[in-house]
């Protein structure tokens, strides 16, 4: 295992989901104490999850490492990497009833720097520099998305915008639906889903492919239906606490992906996207100036 990658507790709260229940209780006792399971022996840990020493070895392979040995390697190796930050952040675990008010902002400042670092450290540079490159040569991108990650896809799509880039977003399933008709082979869909199981998304994200789209899912699941549906996959890593599933730790990962996209793009596109920018921005500015304008 390469320790400078991404926190192997993090690669393992991604696949929870989907993982089966003996294998999902392993991880979960993983994610709730790397520190604590980096010191323990195989047996104690397969009793504490109440499964067996070899579904322990059969869940390691699942996410990634040769064996229980690698895997307590791994996870002492994060443990001693995370003490740091939690000098600064001396409450980082779940938000809980009796926590004061100061403890619940160290605990969310804590888990939404946690979501963007191991976001950043576990996105595929090569992943994302293919899906800058079909961005540019599309004629048309669509940006789909509901709830939480439907606020996401908002933001892409203005920001798309701000550069030239003809763009079509809905968080309306509906809408979604017609727009996705309406792609070709000139197309690149974007669907947004922490889960990567929400049926107005894949629907949304299917119906696209089929007419053509090049597809890219965001989402938190490796191995969820989106991942597996879309051409390519941009994967986050987020910390989700108690009051906050699939609201602010996902968000952030993602639109943390959408402003890596957004430059990168940009980039890829100079000269368009600051004639873009500052055309747009003159307009905004000008707005601004007549709100205030009293005759």
């Amino acid at each position: 295992m390469n320790m400078t990658a991404a926190p192997l507790s993090a690669v393992i709260r991604r696949k929870l989901p989907d993982l089966q229940p003996a294998m999902r209780r392993v991880g979960e006792i993983i994610v709730a104490d790397p520190s604590r399971v980096s010191t323990m022996s195989i047996g104690s840990l397969a009793v504490e999850a109440k499964t067996s020493e070899t579904t322990v070895v059969r869940f390691c392979r699942e996410v990634g490492v040769a064996g229980y040995s690698e895997l307590r390697i791994g996870l002492a190796h994060e443990a001693g990497a995370r003490s740091q930050a939690e000098e600064v952040y001396s409450d980082t675990g779940d938000i809980l009833p009796s926590d004061s008010l100061n403890s619940v902002v160290k605990k969310i400042a804590y888990a939404d720097l946690k979501s963007v670092e191991d976001t950043s450290r576990m996105l595929s540079l090569s992943d994302l520099s293919a899906v800058v490159a079909d961005v540019v040569a599309a004629e048309r991108i669509q940006v789909f998305g509901v709830g939480a990650s439907g606020l996401v896809a908002l933001d892409f799509e203005q920001k798309l915008e701000r550069i030239g880039l003809v763009t079509d977003c809905s968080i309306d399933p509906h809408r979604a639906i017609t727009i996705a008709a309406l792609a070709t082979d000139k197309t690149v869909t974007f669907g947004f889903s922490h889960s990567g199981s929400t049926v107005d998304t894949l629907e949304a994200l299917r119906i696209a492919g089929a007419n053509g789209a090049t597809t890219v899912g965001v989402t938190n699941s490796p191995d969820s239906p989106l991942a597996k549906m879309a051409d390519k996959t941009l994967l986050t890593a987020a910390r989700e606490t108690t009051f906050r599933s699939g609201a602010t730790g996902s968000r952030l990962a993602q639109l943390m992906i959408v402003d890596c996209l957004f430059v990168a793009i940009a980039q890829q596109t100079f000269e368009a996207s600051i004639r873009a920018l500052e055309v747009t921005r003159a307009a905004i500015e000008d707005s601004r100036s007549r709100r205030h304008y009293k005759p």
